[in-house]
């Protein structure tokens, strides 16, 4: 089942409307996003696991949810 706003709540907390829609819009499941944030957050833990590299939605939204470096 796709991501409604709920879902994206429940896991990721309060956060904008717009972003959620862009979450949303990936098709996702809760699921694919759950692990996503686990990557954001810990990636080094996952890899040292073994854990292949996120692909497909997963890497779409990892892409989404890591925070975005300024360029100088």
């Amino acid at each position: 089942m796709h991501l409604t706003k709920t879902d994206v709540v429940a896991v990721l907390g309060p956060v904008d409307d717009a972003f959620i829609a862009d979450l949303v819009a990936t098709g996702a499941t809760t699921e694919e996003l759950t692990q996503a944030w686990a990557w954001v957050n810990s990636d080094e833990a996952l890899m040292g696991e073994g854990r292949p590299l996120p692909s497909g939605k997963v890497a779409e939204l990892v892409d989404l949810l890591a925070p975005q470096e300024e360029e100088p």
